[in-house]
């Protein structure tokens, strides 16, 4: 139902940044959407997602309004629009026929990860079936950096106080594309005397103010956290009251930490032995905010480098103290998502659960002991397509489009036709939903109602559903609800996971008992109680009790529990590999237009950045004759495929390296891939590794790769008017 005209509070949920808003009603249409200047949370901070792309996405044209049925071929674009109660009867039905041939563990479900409600519902309506299956995309970000919290028993994740501290550390993060919030009281501080030390190949706005900038070679950050690591022991500058009471493993993290002496550090990282030993005393002279991104996130290395960098967070005492990283806390029987999943009231049994794809080879990261329980995404891939270890047939997605935004983009929509079914949630039609058999109309942000924690700011935030759905969409929550009672009435028990009859009934278990429900609806926020440094009551997650310098997690598992280096993948390639591609490509730039690969049809958004670009060095410009403007098709090595960049000379990318963002694709373009093929830097990536002992996640950024000129007749966008 549809709120009276007025202005009210709300959450923006366009990224896990979490901004708060205000939502101006007026004829009972969404007029404006903006900051909310008495949010304690984005203090009034916003981006243009939120400004545009949310409203703009709420009454598309483009938006799909009711369900439908393929009615040709895989991609043909033919459609039938059908009823929820035919779209949902269909899927129930082929659901359970793919899970009677094959077995409740052939049936998977994608999702962005289990950080949005819609997660939780994707994994537990495969859980009532069966199946422990579930895909997301956090081993691509993110993961590695959670996986290394985890195992280091940190707790920190999302808590960098930027606005009380006197020193950050920005390590592979461009805050001022990624995050307004987190760069607003970056600069504040900065202007208020704070010093800043960036480590990012890339000349990012953070970079531009930093003290310290050190720009090392793609994937060798480890190095260079371990040299400051070693300065900062050896010159007596860590916290030895914290170290001694609250870490294990110290004489091992300094005997570690003696093999990357500054120079040679200096030496794999390609960067200044002196600037690596300034920046360990401007960062053991805190408080000290440790703001990590993305960035040192895909590599196979990648969560020995985040744990090279969390071991150097501890033993500074830079953890739970204002001014440094902040651990998560939560009011008094507050659950997040990925509490649910854990919780042994919605568990499948053990010997089911670690049938999930990957556990054998990453539990840590796949099955009932991973962060989030979901699967090693490239063993699902295989298994769609080989039936090893096991068949799996059908799948269901909401909210993700993995046909873009999962690495080698020819197998996976390869393993998507395989399939012998397919629904799909989405907004819209996308490279994903235009190979499903059943596709399902989902609300936005302004249509939903969400409840969600947020660990900068010690406060629970609100999502107002301030009007009814467009056409006939509805909630995730909603539909995989009835999606499971007409399984229940099918003879498939899902009332375990599935409690819950509305989402009011949902949101106020998540909330617990010391949230005032009044209260967060009425501003969009509210408070709870507290504690900083309390780690005699809270403890630390480990099987020591404390934080872990030194892994009891990893080392059960057969990684190497102390935090390392490796030569990244463009460092150990031969010299033939280096001759045909002489450059690195790195992966990932953020666009403040867009959230991966969403807003691609908004006509404002492809104004403000309306090719996918590929930074290119004005010196290799030069060497390689390429022009701003240019047309290129990027290769890397190992894998046959190419996507298509239109070229920009900018000295922000290093010499040697190539920089571009990710999530293209063209929503005008014909045929179902919509330009995925084309413009699409995925096409251009192996999802086969090698990968992360402990995520599988793959190198993704950091690779050896070529350009080339794309011929005028094959260039896939052109200038418009």
């Amino acid at each position: 139902m549809t709120k009276p005209d007025g202005i009210y509070p709300s959450t923006c949920w366009e990224c896990s940044t979490r901004c708060g808003s205000l939502v101006t009603l007026e004829n009972g249409h969404a007029a404006r959407v903006g900051p909310n200047p008495d949010h304690p949370g984005s203090k009034g901070a916003f981006c243009v997602k939120g400004i545009r792309a949310l409203p703009e996405l709420t009454y598309s044209p483009n938006r799909i309004a009711r369900p439908m049925r393929r009615a040709g071929p895989r991609g043909s674009g033919q459609w039938d629009e059908i009823s929820w109660d035919e779209a949902l009867d269909e899927m129930a039905d082929r659901l359970l026929a793919a899970r009677e041939e094959h077995g409740p563990e052939s049936l998977i479900g994608a999702v962005s990860s289990a950080f949005f409600s819609r997660g939780a519902m994707v994994a537990l309506l495969m859980r009532s079936l069966g199946s422990p299956n579930w895909m997301m995309n956090q081993d691509l970000c993110g993961g590695c950096r959670a996986l290394s919290d985890k195992v280091t028993g940190l707790g920190i994740v999302g808590g960098e106080d930027v606005d009380n501290t006197r020193c950050a550390l920005i390590a592979g993060r461009n805050p001022s594309a990624a995050d307004p919030v987190q760069w607003m009281g970056l600069k504040k501080v900065k202007e208020n005397g704070a010093k800043f030390i960036v480590i990012d190949p890339a000349e990012t706005p953070a970079a531009k103010l930093a003290d310290i900038w050190l720009r090392p070679k793609p994937g060798s950050d480890a190095a260079i956290a371990l040299a400051m690591t070693h300065v900062i022991i050896e010159e007596d500058l860590y916290d030895r009251n914290f170290v001694e009471n609250w870490t294990s493993g110290f004489d091992e993290l300094r005997k570690r930490a003696a093999q990357y002496m500054p120079a040679r550090a200096a030496g794999l990282a390609g960067v200044s032995a002196d600037d690596i030993v300034t920046a360990a005393r401007l960062y053991s002279d805190g408080p000290s905010c440790f703001v990590s991104g993305h960035g040192i996130d895909a590599f196979a290395n990648g969560v020995q480098t985040f744990r090279a960098f969390h071991c150097l967070v501890a033993i500074t005492g830079n953890i739970d103290r204002r001014g440094g990283n902040i651990r998560v806390k939560r009011p008094r029987g507050f659950r997040n998502y990925i509490d649910i999943l854990h919780d042994p009231e919605f568990a499948l049994l053990p010997a089911v659960a670690e049938k999930a794809l990957g556990t054998d080879a990453f539990p840590l990261w796949a099955g009932p002991k991973g962060w989030q329980t979901s699967v090693h995404n490239p063993t699902a891939l295989d298994a769609i397509l080989t039936g090893k270890p096991y068949p799996v047939r059908a799948m269901y997605v909401s909210g993700v489009n993995i046909a873009v935004t999962y690495p080698d983009t020819r197998k996976v929509l390869a393993a998507l036709n395989s399939l012998d079914f397919l629904a799909v949630a989405s907004h819209m039609m996308t490279p994903t939903s235009e190979v499903a058999d059943i596709v399902l109309p989902k609300t936005t942000g302004l249509e939903e109602e969400e409840v969600s924690l947020e660990p900068s700011a010690q406060i629970v935030c609100y999502t107002n559903p301030v009007k009814a759905p467009e056409g006939e969409a509805r909630t995730d929550f909603d539909f995989t609800t009835d999606l499971a009672r007409r399984l229940e009435s099918r003879g498939i028990d899902t009332r375990k996971f599935f409690p819950w009859e509305t989402k009011q009934d949902f949101n106020e278990y998540l909330l617990g008992d010391e949230i005032d429900w009044y209260l967060l609806k009425k501003q969009g926020w509210a408070p709870f109680d507290f504690s900083l440094g309390n780690f005699e009551e809270a403890g630390f997650r480990t099987p020591s009790g404390k934080i872990e310098l030194w892994s009891q997690m990893l080392d059960d598992i057969g990684v190497d529990p102390l935090p390392g280096y490796e030569t990244p993948r463009a460092e150990q390639s031969n010299a033939s590999e280096k001759r045909n591609f002489p450059l690195i490509l790195i992966t990932g730039a953020r666009e403040k237009t867009y959230h991966h690969s969403r807003y691609r049809d908004q006509a404002w958004a492809r104004k403000v950045s309306p090719f996918p670009l590929l930074q290119v060095h004005p010196d290799d410009a030069h060497r390689f004759d390429l022009s701003d403007g240019d047309w290129v098709a990027v290769e890397t090595a190992g894998l046959k495929g190419a996507c298509k960049l239109k070229v920009a000379v900018t000295p922000e990318t290093d010499t040697g390296t190539v920089r571009t963002g990710m999530g293209w694709w063209l929503p005008e373009a014909d045929g179902p891939e919509k330009g995925a093929l084309d413009v699409n830097v995925n096409v251009a990536l192996s999802y086969d590794g090698p990968w992360d002992p402990v995520t599988g996640s793959a190198d993704t950024r950091g690779l050896p790769c070529r350009v080339t000129p794309v011929p005028e007749s094959e260039i896939p966008m052109r200038e418009t008017a």
